[in-house]
């Protein structure tokens, strides 16, 4: 089995046990701010199951009707993830406006307290483990489920500490108001990331340093060439779509310049060894320069 998916199949693991456990804290106190903890794992586990359907069908291979391949699907699974995350909040807000109607005491606070710590312990060793093995990996899917679970266990280490000040004090109304301020916190972080998500669905280029680094690649490589001109990239998962203009001398042969754009291409793969690789070819009359990168022979 492939390890991207492996790591999906433990997300949905450990989602459905920190849920278990959140929820026990809720039962344990009537707290309604454990409550938004324990609801938005249950948004944990859709996201989970999600993040595993999406990297499955990413890894399939390009075939007739897609032959650019599938990554693409990871985009839409992170922007579904975005909306559950929206209705989550949606529905703490409403909770939290009847609690605060009406405002109960805790039952059980220690112990509800010590189930919930326990479970976002979990979480957050869990999403390191996303975050480390998504930029490894340059999975979107991953990455968004890792800054989901990051949203969670920030909001869950303050509600321990409202929770916590709520059994100290006796301040009913501060219960539903955590929950309130969980909820507005999980609906910036679903907004950020549906606008990143879209952004891969609209074909973004690559980030500028990635820019400069495939510049500086070519510059190096392309000994022979006179210039390379019409960069353009666009990402889709960990596929990085590079293709470019290459001007050659007119009086080099079709199999000198294959080489040289073999040389280009392999030197990439280097630095990208996920990215898929168009170079142009061209005659000197079409060069450029100086909108181009500039190719010099050194010798």
């Amino acid at each position: 089995m492939d390890k991207t998916l492996r790591l999906a199949i433990g997300s949905i693991v450990v989602g459905i046990s920190v849920l278990a456990l959140k929820y026990v804290a809720y039962l344990l106190t009537g707290s309604i701010a454990l409550y938004s903890d324990a609801l938005e794992s249950i948004i944990n586990v859709a996201t989970a199951v999600t993040t595993f359907l999406a990297v499955r069908l990413s890894a399939m291979p390009p075939d007739a009707s897609h032959p650019f391949g599938h990554q693409k699907v990871e985009y839409l699974s992170a922007v579904l993830i975005g909306v559950l995350i929206v209705i989550a909040a949606l529905s703490i807000l409403r909770e939290s406006y009847f609690a605060f109607l009406d405002p109960k005491p805790l039952e059980a606070p220690v112990e509800g307290l010590a189930v919930n710590a326990l479970a976002s312990v979990i979480n957050g060793a869990w999403c390191f483990a996303l975050f480390r093995f998504g930029r490894m990996w340059r999975s979107p899917a991953l990455l968004a489920d890792g800054q989901h679970l990051l949203t969670d266990v920030i909001t869950s280490v303050g509600v321990l500490v409202g929770v916590t000040l709520v059994a100290v004090t006796g301040w009913l109304v501060l219960d539903p108001a955590i929950a309130a301020l969980v909820a507005l916190n999980i609906l910036w972080a679903g907004w950020k990331l549906m606008r990143k998500s879209v952004g891969g669905l609209m074909d973004e280029a690559a980030p500028e340093t990635m820019l400069t680094r495939i510049r500086e690649v070519i510059a190096k490589q392309a000994v022979g060439a006179l210039e390379a001109h019409d960069l353009r990239t666009r990402r889709a998962g960990r596929v990085t779509f590079i293709q470019f203009h290459l001007v050659v001398p007119g009086d080099i042969s079709v199999a000198e310049a294959h080489d040289i754009c073999d040389r280009i291409e392999a030197a990439l793969k280097e630095d990208f060894p996920d990215a898929m690789i168009t170079i142009h070819v061209e005659p000197e009359n079409k060069a450029k320069h100086p909108e181009g990168v500039p190719v010099f022979d050194p010798s």
